[in-house]
């Protein structure tokens, strides 16, 4: 056996604790527009919220709000008509931002007549409804040789420098696609300088698609929001990378932003995001029972200027946090990361692990755990609050479960501790949904 079972403390009795104090479970990003409305770009202007999405029928059909979240009502389609280079049918990922101006100005993908791939057009309109008006004899990006180009959207940095970010649609001919800044005036239609490669496909979860930039800058870097993996089913999210500055280099987060998974099923392959990130708000879409893709809404908060989705779970690991009494494991090679807390042997022995909330209210704690010598227990507190006990049923050393405990967070960071109470058990990692 790998360590020391009889301890001292295995022969004292155990306290009955206080039952758990109820609280309200965490809050799935919520259905709304339940219709098809896929890639939303949404943006506040003036006191009215607007949603653009890719053609379900028409081109850029778009949606109004006195909120964030609703009620949502679709009022019909902001481009009436496609620029001359495009034929109809295949509208995309819209874009709407408003000028220096006053002007609103919409980036649109669609098929070139000519090249037959898609390609990104631009279109004003003096109303944010619009209609939009095309604008110029072409397409504003159309690169052949990289299969077209799609998704478009635009950035205004804090020195009021404005940008274009797009991706290729290298995967349409079995590449690797990129994306893309390009440098525009005030206007977003004339090009400044050359483009450059903000970020390509190169794991194996994004299953050759990398697409829907978003860029957001914080106060100590910029936050990248792409979605990837195979599209059409539930294997689809939404990742991110950073770069201290806005050409890069970007690193991709170790773990995606929001997968199927990490909202326990909730919305069905969430991609196509859009984020408010003054307001606390991000918007993507999910498959529908019935089909097509519908818009949700969940609250994001920035942990270090590090993107977290209320109902999307956060991985943090135990032995990073602070234990008293207890030490970590290494070479545990089932767990995550490979090592463990361990040791967790004593009245006076606990794991401490910081985790953030967006807003607050009801969170899921997922704690993950091994216990090889019969049930075990631990005491979680939250911010030094009421006890809530946790318990573990047997599972084996080194093999690893998750119990799921219901919590009430404050918003912003808050102290987890999870400390001895009854026989013994390791921690690999806690997720907060």
């Amino acid at each position: 056996m790998r360590r020391l079972i009889a301890v001292a403390s295995a022969l004292l009795l155990v306290a009955v604790l206080p039952a758990a104090p109820a609280h309200a479970v965490t809050t799935r990003p919520a259905l709304v527009v339940n219709r098809d409305f896929p890639d939303p770009d949404v943006s506040r202007f003036g006191s009215t919220w607007y949603a653009y999405a890719t053609n379900s029928g028409g081109n850029v059909p778009v949606a109004t709000a006195a909120a964030a979240g609703g009620p949502w009502t679709v009022r019909g389609d902001a481009l009436p008509a496609l620029g001359a280079w495009a034929s109809g049918g295949l509208t995309w990922a819209p874009d709407v931002s408003r000028r220096a101006d006053g002007q609103y100005l919409l980036y649109y993908t669609a098929r070139s007549r000519s090249a037959g791939r898609q390609c990104i057009g631009a279109a004003l309109s003096g109303s944010p409804l619009g209609p939009f008006s095309p604008v110029g004899t072409g397409p504003l990006v159309c690169n052949t040789g990289e299969a077209g180009d799609i998704d478009a959207s635009s950035f205004v940095d804090t020195d009021g420098r404005r940008y274009l970010l797009y991706k290729d649609d290298r995967n349409a001919i079995g590449q690797p696609p990129s994306i893309w800044l390009q440098p525009v005036a005030a206007d977003g239609l004339t090009f400044q300088g050359g483009r450059t490669e903000l970020l390509r496909n190169d794991r194996a979860e994004e299953a050759g698609v990398i697409e829907a930039p978003v860029l957001v800058r914080r106060a100590s870097r910029y936050v990248l929001l792409y979605s990837a993996g195979p599209y059409g089913n539930a294997s689809y999210h939404t990742g991110y990378a950073t770069s201290a500055g806005i050409t890069g280099p970007y690193a991709k987060a170790f773990r995606p932003l929001i997968t199927s998974a990490s909202l326990d099923g909730a919305v069905s392959g969430p991609g196509g995001a859009d984020v408010d990130a003054a307001g606390g708000n991000i918007f993507l879409h999910g498959w529908l029972p019935g089909g097509g893709r519908g818009m949700y809404r969940a609250d994001l908060g920035w942990a270090n200027d590090l993107p977290v989705v209320r109902g999307s779970r956060v991985r943090t690991e135990a032995e990073r946090g602070v234990l008293n009494r207890a030490s970590v494991r290494t070479g545990a090679a089932n767990a995550s990361q490979g090592a463990v807390a361990g040791y967790i042997d004593y009245a006076d022995s606990w794991v401490d692990l910081t985790v953030f909330a967006p807003t607050a209210g009801g969170y899921t704690v997922y704690v993950c755990y091994a216990a090889g010598f019969g049930d075990a227990q631990h005491r979680l507190t939250v911010n030094g609050g009421a006890q809530v006990v946790v318990n573990y049923p047997q599972t084996g050393w080194d093999t690893y479960r998750q119990v799921p405990v219901d919590v009430t967070l404050n918003a912003g960071w808050n102290t987890l501790r999870l400390q001895y109470l009854s026989r013994w058990a390791e921690l690999d990692y806690v997720e907060v949904a």
